[in-house]
């Protein structure tokens, strides 16, 4: 008697099973890879309402981070400077400029200019700013080179993973405390033996467990 179906059918059961394992991989990878903080939110730039270049500011006119965010040593938040840090300079620089109208509108009527926070982590996420900038966290370990930034991008996914990657080795984001404002500083050749007495001397233990930063 002549068989019913072809002998390749008694592939059939493999090849669904490993299409079945290829297929729920793919799933796995794919939101493992577009939905993580590293594609969703690397690269994040909104626009903001007065064109602010921090290149300019910070970059080519040298000014120090602490100047407008002037609360970050001293704060768990990163204060958003008001308008009257811009007119310090700007009732004197470029006092009619077109592209300072909705500055010169905030200091003639009190309302705050809407900036749009770029970095901005979870309600549920406890973020302390001035911990980590007094143990000698630079800035742009976190916000990258804003200097050479004409619009503030988020370069990091700021994500639990990342965080959690730094507070198991934080000795490459350690640097002493009158360069964590530096942009292009570079850990130097005895960086490891600088971390270890930085560590050392001000008991630098970053917490690993929840409570840490879920509080």
């Amino acid at each position: 008697m002549s068989q019913i179906f072809p002998k390749w059918t008694n592939r059939l059961p493999a090849i669904i099973a490993l299409s079945v394992v290829v297929l729920v991989l793919s799933v796995i990878g794919f939101f493992w890879y577009y939905g993580s903080p590293k594609y969703t939110d690397v690269g994040y730039r909104p626009v903001q309402p007065v064109a602010y270049s921090h290149k300019l500011h910070a970059g080519d006119l040298g000014m120090d981070c602490r100047y407008c965010h002037s609360s970050v040593e001293r704060s768990p938040v990163a204060n958003v400077p008001p308008t009257q840090t811009c007119m310090n300079c700007h009732k004197l620089i470029l006092p009619q400029s077109e592209k300072l109208l909705k500055v010169r509108e905030s200091w003639s009527t009190g309302r705050p200019i809407p900036w749009v926070r770029v970095h901005e982590l979870p309600d549920y996420a406890y973020f302390n700013h001035s911990a980590h900038l007094n143990a000698g966290v630079g800035c742009a370990s976190c916000h990258g080179n804003v200097a050479q930034m004409e619009q503030v991008t988020q370069s990091q996914p700021l994500s639990m993973s990342w965080c959690l990657d730094c507070h198991r080795n934080p000795d490459l984001s350690l640097r002493p405390p009158d360069q964590v404002t530096n942009m292009t500083w570079t850990p130097p050749s005895d960086q490891l033996e600088f971390a270890r007495r930085a560590k050392a001397e001000k008991h630098i233990n970053p917490p690993t467990d929840c409570s840490g930063c879920h509080r």
